[in-house]
C-alpha cells in the first residue's frame, strides 16, 4: 500500500520511474502478484513504469521471523504491540536500500543525470520496525555516501517518513485524481495483511491489516480488497483492538507514573 501511493505520487509529478521489488520468501508474496496486476493496469492507461524484481528468497531459510519462517505463527492484535517485533525480518531495509542504492547509482552513471531514490517508509513503522526510523536512513546514507564514487549523484526522497498511512491513503487519493485512474481498481492490486488465505483474502486481524483498515475507515472509504468477513464487522474489530491498545497502553503509563520506586528513579 504505501510503495504503490508512493508509485502513484511520483507518476503525478510527472517522473519517470525506475522500480524494485523483492522476493525474500515472504509468506505474504501475493504483493507481488498484486503488484504485476497494478503494473498492468498502469500501461493499459498510458503510464509506463519499468520495474524489475530481485529474487532474495534463498535466504528466507537464514533469517529468523515470523514472515519468512512456516513454522511460526504471524501474531496478531494492534500493530505497535511488542508481539508484532515478531515480524521484525533482520537487516531487511538495509538489505533492500544497500541494492536499491546501487541501482540507483548505476541508472544515474548510464543516463548522465541525477536521480532521486524514492521509499515508501511511514512513521507507523518507527515503533517496531528500527528500519524505518529516519535516524536510520541518515546513518546508512552517509555510510553509501562514504563508500561509493560519485554518490552525489542520487538524492534521498523519503516522503513518508513523518507520516501515517491515513495521511499516505489521502496522498494517493489526490494522486490517483490527477492521474485520472480508478482508486478500487489500483488498491485492490494491493496486499498489506501478513497472512493473506489462500483465496488471497486477509483475515483483517494482524497488526498490518489494522492499520490499514483504520486508513480507510477514517477517510470514510471501503477498503476494495476481499476480507474473510464483511467490512462492517472488519472495521468492527479493528475499532476495538485499537482501542484496546490504546487502554492497555494508559493503564501502563498510569501504573508507571504511580509507582514511588519509579518516581525515584529506581
Amino acid at each position: 500500500m504505501d510503495s504503490t501511493s508512493l508509485l502513484l505520487k511520483l507518476l503525478a509529478e510527472g517522473r519517470e520511474v525506475h522500480g524494485l521489488s523483492f522476493d525474500y520468501g515472504q509468506k505474504h508474496g501475493l504483493e507481488l502478484q498484486r503488484l504485476q496486476a497494478n503494473l498492468d493496469y498502469l500501461r493499459a492507461q498510458g503510464l509506463s513504469v519499468h520495474c524489475q524484481r530481485i529474487d532474495l528468497s534463498d535466504i528466507a531459510t537464514l533469517l529468523h521471523s515470523s514472515l519468512t519462517d512456516l513454522q511460526w505463527q504471524i501474531p496478531k492484535g494492534h500493530y505497535e504491540s511488542d508481539s508484532m517485533k515478531q515480524t521484525v525480518v533482520p537487516n531487511r531495509n538495509a538489505i533492500f536500500a544497500s541494492i536499491a542504492f546501487a541501482c540507483a547509482l548505476s541508472l544515474s552513471q548510464r543516463l548522465k543525470h541525477r536521480v532521486d531514490l524514492c521509499l515508501g517508509v511511514h512513521a507507523g513503522d518507527h515503533a517496531i520496525y528500527p528500519d524505518c526510523k529516519p535516524e536510520f536512513y541518515d546513518a546508512i546514507f552517509h555510510a553509501f555516501a562514504i563508500g561509493n564514487w560519485d554518490a552525489d549523484r542520487v538524492s534521498f526522497h523519503l516522503p513518508y517518513v513523518h507520516w501515517d498511512k491515513f495521511q499516505i491513503l489521502k496522498d494517493a487519493q489526490r494522486s490517483i485524481r490527477k492521474l485520472d485512474l480508478d482508486f478500487d481498481t489500483v488498491f485492490r492490486n494491493t496486499m498489506t495483511g501478513y497472512e493473506p488465505g489462500a483465496d488471497g483474502k486477509s483475515n483483517g486481524s494482524t497488526g498490518s491489516d489494522i492499520e490499514r483498515i483504520l486508513a480507510f475507515h477514517k477517510l470514510g472509504l471501503v477498503d476494495p480488497i476481499e476480507y474473510v468477513e464483511p467490512w462492517p464487522q472488519v472495521v468492527e474489530r479493528a475499532t476495538r483492538i485499537h482501542a484496546q491498545f490504546i487502554n492497555d497502553e494508559f493503564n501502563r503509563s498510569r501504573a508507571s507514573v504511580g509507582d514511588p520506586s519509579r518516581r525515584n528513579g529506581f
